[in-house]
């Protein structure tokens, strides 16, 4: 049974140009009739496959749109479905800057939240404002500091590098200003131009001005060089946390563990089988109410496909993947499987192999998708 749940909020007061999640502006939205939709599809998912969690994830969209009596709600519904120990489980929400108030902290902290993720991207005013984030510099230092007000002591904040017009110099003040904040969580992750995005449309024109590969690979080194230098243990490719702090919800992820998926566009994996549920939100509404499950897409993973995943999304950790956990789980040895992917990758000087485990270098940190296209299809 899956012991970590995502449950998605795809609402948004502004759309940001990079966002190709599943969202739409919550002006206008039924957001009262999808909370009760959502509620019915936790219902059937814990009766159907287990109630029991160590890992909760609130995401968006923008989960701290809603109206303090809309987020009671949620949480109500979380907790009439689901059982966590408090003392133990992870519960985290992601929350824009300027989308927190003490009302909704105070919500979210008695609601059993014990982890805020809070999406500041940069603090960079003149970027905030390019990349079409409604909140500034001075909404998140003040985010962070009603936080911890509040009660909240695990607390994340994530930034992006590689943006339209962003120098080097800029990110590395951004760093620093996040330093200052003395988080004990950051997540650092490149601009990616995802199809059907403001900005990858602006890119199609030839209007998208951006740092380029050398001046992106720079600013990754400088996380990764910078955090270190700061206590950050660096435990995946875009993540840092001070011991204690890894993400617990996320590295189930990359630890290819099952996790149940309710709302609009979330993803489940469970027993073997990946399922998408559709993502337009009347549609989804209109399913649950008619007491059919809302999944566009259910694929049942063949050994071989999760075997690759295993590695694909194990070798996001720097500890990489586990050859004695592999072997556990397929029943397999992994050089049986991937012997000459492993062998290629490290003369290319982007894996190293030890005993224990398969992880990247440092080269392939920065080459990770093409180590990953490496394990995709290797027979």
């Amino acid at each position: 049974m899956a012991t970590s749940a995502y449950f998605h909020i795809p609402f948004c007061a502004q759309i940001c140009h990079y966002c190709d999640f599943n969202k739409v502006f919550a002006a206008g939205q039924p957001i009262d009739g999808y909370l009760r939709a959502m509620d019915k599809e936790m219902a059937r998912t814990a009766a159907e496959f287990g109630r029991q969690l160590k890992t909760l994830f609130i995401g968006g969209g923008t989960p701290t749109v809603l109206e303090p009596a809309q987020l009671g709600r949620l949480l109500a519904s979380i907790h009439n479905h689901f059982q966590f120990d408090p003392q133990t489980a992870e519960f985290t929400v992601e929350a824009n800057p300027d989308g927190l108030t003490k009302e909704k902290l105070a919500i979210l902290r008695d609601g059993g939240v014990n982890r805020l993720s809070i999406g500041v991207q940069t603090f960079d005013d003149g970027l905030l404002q390019a990349i079409g984030r409604t909140h500034r510099r001075n909404d998140a230092e003040r985010a962070v500091a009603m936080a911890r007000e509040a009660g909240f002591k695990n607390i994340s904040l994530d930034l992006m590098y590689g943006l339209p017009g962003q120098t080097v110099e800029q990110f590395l003040a951004d760093l620093e200003t996040a330093f200052s904040l003395h988080v004990p969580h950051l997540s650092a992750y490149s601009l990616i131009l995802e199809p059907k995005t403001i900005f990858y449309n602006e890119w199609r024109k030839g209007r998208l001005r951006l740092p380029g590969e050398e001046a992106e690979a720079v600013m990754y080194e400088a996380v990764m060089e910078r955090t270190a230098s700061y206590g950050y243990r660096q435990y995946e490719i875009s993540n840092y946390a001070f011991p204690g702090f890894e993400s617990r919800h996320n590295l189930a992820y990359w630890n290819n563990e099952e996790y149940y998926g309710i709302g609009a566009g979330a993803h489940s994996y469970i027993a073997g089988v990946r399922r998408a549920n559709i993502g337009p939100v009347r549609h989804y509404i209109e399913k649950v109410e008619r007491g059919e499950w809302p999944h566009r897409d259910v694929h049942r993973l063949t050994m071989r496909e999760q075997m690759e995943e295993e590695m694909f999304l194990g070798l996001r950790k720097t500890e990489g993947v586990s050859k004695v956990r592999f072997r556990q789980k397929f029943g397999c040895e992994m050089d049986d499987v991937f012997g000459e992917a492993i062998r290629r990758e490290v003369e290319h000087g982007r894996l190293e192999e030890t005993a224990a485990h398969v992880r990247l270098t440092k080269r392939g940190k920065l080459l990770g998708n093409e180590v990953f296209a490496a394990f995709l299809g290797e027979m």
